[in-house]
C-alpha cells in the first residue's frame, strides 16, 4: 500500500513532513483514534498569541467568526478573507482570559503575523509567534468538556474544540450548509513544547486526515486553494458569521449568498480500489466525457472507507457522475461521489 503526506494544490502548499505521518500500523492508529484513546501531534501547525485589552474585539474586525464577546475557555473557528472573498487564512481560536491563541496551518504563520501587525494602528495589541515554545497536539472527543480535556492533555495552556456545524453530520439541505458524512468532534490543545505528557497511545498524521477526510472537513493548502470561497466547502456558519460587522471579504461572501453561487463544491470521493496506489492531491478531475471537472485535494486510505479523497468540482457537475482520476503511473481510477455542499439552482434570499 502507498499512501503519502499531502504537499501541493495550485499555487498552495502544505508540508506534513515534520511530523510522523505513521508509527507503523496506520489502521489500528485510525481506530484507536477514533476510539477516543489516542492522540496525534501535530507539532508542525502554527501557534500565535495576542495579548492586550483590545484584542477580542480588534480580532472580531478582522475575522470572518463573531469572537468579540468570546468567553474565556471557549473557542472559535475563522478564517482571513482576501478583498474578493477567497480564503487565505484558516484560524482556530481560544481565549483563556489573558490571551487569544490561534492556530494555524502549516506554512502560514508568518504571513498571517504579517496580515495582524499591519492592522493594529492604534489598538492595544501585542501579536508573538510563539510556535517556537508552544506546539499543538490533536484529539477527537465526542463530548469535550475543560475537565475532560484537561485529562487527556494535563500541560495544555488551552484547547479549541470544534464547532457544532462541524462536529456533526448535517441533515439540511440548505444552500452552503455542509452535509459532513461523518462527525470530526476534533480537540486541539495548545501545550509546552518541552516537558510534555498525554494520555492514551500515539497515532501518526494519517490517521487524523483520515478521519477529517471522511468527515468531509476541508484542510487550507490541500482542499483549499488561492481561489477557494467558504460557501464552497462548507464553511458558512461554523466559521463565516453572516450577521456580524465588516469584515474584509464580507461583501462578497454576502453577494454570493444573496444573488450568484459559487462555481465549484466540495465533494467526498470513493475510489474504485483496483489499485493500491493513490493520486496525487492536485491532480485533474474528469468526467466521463473526458471533460475536466475539477481538481483532487486530500486522497488517502481509510480502514473502512477505503480509498477516499476531498475534491472540489464545478458546481453543474451531476452528483450521480461517475468520475475519473489519472494517477501518476497512468492508470485511471473511477470515483463516485458523496455530497459534501448542497448548492441550489436558484440564488439565496436572506
Amino acid at each position: 500500500m502507498t499512501d503519502v503526506e499531502p504537499t501541493q494544490v495550485g499555487s498552495s502548499f502544505v508540508s506534513d513532513s515534520a511530523v510522523p505521518w505513521n508509527l507503523g500500523d496506520p489502521f489500528a492508529e485510525q481506530r484507536n483514534l477514533l476510539r477516543e484513546e489516542a492522540h496525534v501531534n501535530l507539532g508542525h501547525f502554527g501557534v500565535v498569541r495576542v495579548t492586550g485589552k483590545d484584542r477580542l474585539a480588534w480580532l472580531h474586525l478582522l475575522l470572518t467568526q463573531a469572537v468579540a464577546d468570546l468567553p474565556a475557555g471557549h473557542s472559535a473557528h475563522a478564517l482571513v478573507l482576501s478583498a474578493t472573498g477567497h480564503i487565505e487564512h484558516d484560524v482556530k481560536l481560544v481565549d483563556d482570559a489573558a490571551a487569544t491563541w490561534l492556530i494555524v496551518e502549516p506554512g502560514t504563520t508568518s504571513a498571517l503575523c504579517s496580515y495582524l501587525q499591519s492592522m493594529v494602528f492604534m489598538y492595544d495589541i501585542a501579536i508573538a509567534d510563539v510556535s517556537a515554545s508552544y506546539a499543538v497536539v490533536g484529539a477527537l472527543m465526542t463530548n469535550p468538556t475543560n475537565d475532560g480535556a484537561r485529562n487527556r492533555f494535563p500541560d495544555a495552556l488551552a484547547f479549541w474544540c470544534a464547532p457544532a456545524a462541524l462536529a456533526t453530520p448535517q441533515s439540511d439541505a440548505d444552500p452552503y450548509v455542509p452535509q459532513r458524512p461523518a462527525a470530526w468532534p476534533a480537540v486541539l490543545a495548545i501545550v509546552p513544547r518541552d516537558g510534555v505528557s498525554h494520555s492514551g497511545a500515539a497515532a501518526g498524521l494519517w490517521a487524523w486526515e483520515a478521519a477529517r477526510v471522511a468527515a468531509g472537513v476541508p484542510r487550507l493548502g490541500i482542499d483549499i486553494d488561492h481561489r477557494t470561497l467558504p460557501h464552497e466547502v462548507g464553511l458558512i456558519g461554523s466559521a463565516v458569521h453572516l450577521h456580524k460587522g465588516c469584515y474584509r471579504g464580507q461583501e462578497a461572501v454576502a453577494r454570493t449568498i444573496n444573488l450568484g453561487r459559487p462555481p465549484r463544491r466540495l465533494v467526498l470521493l470513493h475510489l474504485d480500489g483496483t489499485t493500491e496506489d493513490l493520486p496525487t492531491p492536485g491532480a485533474a478531475v474528469m468526467d466521463s466525457a473526458g471533460r475536466d471537472v475539477g481538481h483532487l485535494g486530500s486522497a488517502l486510505a481509510h480502514h473502512e472507507n477505503g480509498h477516499i479523497a476531498l475534491a472540489l468540482v464545478r458546481r453543474n457537475t451531476p452528483i450521480d457522475a461517475t468520475l475519473h482520476i489519472t494517477l501518476a503511473s497512468g492508470t485511471t481510477v473511477q470515483a463516485s461521489q458523496e455530497p459534501i455542499v448542497i448548492i441550489g439552482d436558484h440564488a439565496r434570499s436572506t
